[in-house]
């Protein structure tokens, strides 16, 4: 059976100079919850998986609204795992979606840094990023690619990342990967053999005063200006772990 849940997090000033989450609501496999800000602007919430999830057929939603002046981080416990889904026979299970919608206002402050998702063999995931940001808002994306557990082909995994800022697109790409993907989705013109593939996303009012300066990172990363206020990290990787060190050092670099 499928299951259909929407999780939202709400985070807005607390009038003492902090940030309160008047709203954190659970739903199905998708359980965050408020844990101590170690690291980052404001309050941290924490997404935890209540169950194995998403499976074939599951459709999953998480919207985040950060309200002007307030300043959120959402990490994950763990990653996150594309299953197969159910068969009928030899029909193949339904693909699963997991959307995801942020939304952040006037000098407000958003690090979205989930945990890598992995595309287990035999599974199909569409998932969609969609992010409204005020003028002055500030946001730090990250996401993270898997092909495959050690050892296995991977499943079918379809990303989209759209982004618009003070209501003009800044970014809308798409990447297909997997058995199911358009052909060429791991030769040299798109992943060339690696496993792991990731981006981060920086968008901050300075970058309209000083743009990022385009350049190679490495043999298989790139930092890409955009038209507007923000910079883009491109990355390859073997795995998740080289990912990971290459896309924190970019970070600590551009966002002091």
């Amino acid at each position: 059976m499928s299951v259909h849940a929407t999780a939202r997090i709400t985070a807005a000033p607390d009038g003492r100079g902090g940030t309160a989450l008047p709203v954190l609501e659970s739903d199905g496999p998708l359980a965050p919850r408020r844990t101590r800000a170690a690291t980052g602007p404001g309050a941290r919430v924490t997404v935890v998986g209540a169950m194995s999830a998403p499976l074939g057929g599951d459709r999953l939603a998480l919207e985040v609204a950060v309200r002007d002046g307030a300043a959120l981080t959402v990490d994950a416990a763990a990653a996150m795992i594309a299953l197969p889904g159910r068969r009928t026979g030899d029909e193949p299970g339904d693909h699963a979606r997991y959307d995801v919608r942020l939304t952040v206002g006037e000098d407000a402050v958003l690090h979205w840094l989930p945990e890598q998702l992995i595309s287990v063999t035999g599974s199909d995931l569409r998932a969609h990023t969609r992010v409204e940001l005020a003028p002055t808002a500030r946001l730090v994306l990250r996401e993270e690619q898997i092909l495959g557990r050690h050892g296995e082909p991977p499943g079918t995994l379809t990303t989209r990342l759209t982004v618009h800022h003070a209501g003009r697109p800044l970014l809308d790409q798409q990447l297909a990967l997997g058995p199911g993907a358009p052909g060429g989705w791991d030769g040299g013109a798109v992943i060339g053999g690696h496993r792991a593939v990731g981006q981060l996303l920086l968008v901050a009012p300075e970058f309209d005063e000083k743009p990022a300066t385009a350049r190679l990172l490495g043999d298989t990363a790139v930092l890409t200006p955009l038209a507007g206020p923000g910079a883009l990290v491109t990355a390859l990787a073997p795995d998740a772990r080289a990912l990971r060190r290459v896309l924190d050092d970019v970070l600590a670099d551009l966002y002091r």
